[in-house]
C-alpha cells in the first residue's frame, strides 16, 4: 500500500490573508470605512490621517470657532503619541521574537473595539447637533486606532514587499499614475530588454497599488451606505472583524513557521 505524500501546495488561508495584496486591500478597506464613518458622524473629523484635520483646524480658526479648532488640533498630538507608542510596542515584540504584524493588529483591534464602544455610547446625540464634548473623545479614540495602522505599515517588515500607505491615497494615486505612464511608454518604445524590464516593474507595482486604492474607495462607499442606513456606530463591527481576522491569521502563520523551524 502506497501512502500518498502530503500536498504542500494546498493554499494556506492564513498565509493568503496576510500576503502583500490581500492584507493591503483589507487594511485599506478598513481605513476607508473608518475614516468615512468618522467624517460623516463627527461632522468632518479625519481619523486615518492628520492632513485634513490641520486644514479644517485652520478653517475653524478663521471662522473664530475656538472649540472646533482645538478639537481638530488635538488630533495631531494624539496621532504622534500613538505612533510613538506603537513603534515602541513593535520594538518590544521584535525583541521577544513575536509576530510584530500580529501584535500590532491586535493593538489596532483593541483600539477599534474601544472606538466602537465610545462611539455607540455617544454618537446618537451627535445625529441631532454638533457637540464638541462628544466629538472629542470619539475622534481621539478613532485617531488612535488609525495611527496604529499607519505605524503598522512601517513596522511590519517582511509582510509587505514595500511600504504602501493604506490610510492616505494621495501618494498611492500619484505613484499609480507614474507607473501607468512608465508602463505605456515602455510598451510603445522599440522592443528591448530594458523596455521589457521597465514595463514589468511598472506592472508589478501597479498590481500592488490598485488593490489598496480600490480597497479604500470600497471601504468609504460601504461606510457611507451603512452609516446612512443604521444612523449609528454599530457598522464599525465590520472593520473590527476584519482586523481581528487578520490578527488571528498572522498569529496562526507565525506559529506554523515557528513549528517548522
Amino acid at each position: 500500500m502506497t501512502v500518498a505524500p502530503r500536498n504542500n501546495a494546498i493554499p494556506n488561508l492564513s498565509a493568503f490573508l496576510i500576503a502583500d495584496v490581500p492584507a493591503g486591500f483589507l487594511l485599506s478597506w478598513v481605513a476607508g470605512f473608518v475614516d468615512t464613518s468618522a467624517f460623516i458622524i463627527l461632522f468632518g473629523i479625519f481619523t486615518a490621517h492628520v492632513t485634513g484635520n490641520i486644514a479644517l483646524a485652520g478653517s475653524s480658526f478663521v471662522s473664530e470657532d475656538a472649540e472646533t479648532t482645538m478639537t481638530r488640533l488635538l488630533m495631531l498630538p494624539t496621532f504622534i503619541i500613538t505612533v510613538a507608542l506603537t513603534s515602541l510596542l513593535a520594538r518590544y515584540a521584535r525583541s521577544k521574537k513575536w509576530s510584530v504584524f500580529a501584535v500590532l493588529l491586535t493593538a489596532e483591534a483593541i483600539a477599534l473595539g474601544i472606538f466602537l464602544v465610545i462611539g455607540t455610547q455617544l454618537s446618537p446625540a451627535l445625529l441631532l447637533d454638533v457637540q464638541e464634548e462628544y466629538i472629542l473623545p470619539i475622534g481621539i479614540s478613532g485617531v488612535v486606532a488609525m495611527a496604529i495602522q499607519n505605524a503598522l505599515m512601517k513596522e511590519a517588515k517582511g509582510v509587505f514587499k514595500s511600504y504602501i500607505p493604506t490610510t492616505v491615497m494621495t501618494g498611492n494615486t500619484t505613484q499609480l499614475t507614474i507607473d501607468l505612464v512608465q508602463f505605456v511608454s515602455a510598451k510603445l518604445a522599440p522592443a528591448s530588454e530594458a523596455s521589457q524590464q521597465e514595463a514589468a516593474e511598472a506592472w508589478e507595482r501597479m498590481g500592488r497599488f490598485v488593490p489598496v486604492i480600490a480597497g479604500f474607495a470600497l471601504g468609504g462607499l460601504a461606510a457611507a451606505f451603512f452609516v446612512l442606513v443604521s444612523e449609528s456606530w454599530w457598522s464599525l463591527t465590520f472593520p473590527l472583524t476584519i482586523v481581528s481576522l487578520l490578527a488571528t491569521a498572522a498569529y496562526t502563520e507565525h506559529a506554523r513557521k515557528s513549528s517548522i523551524v
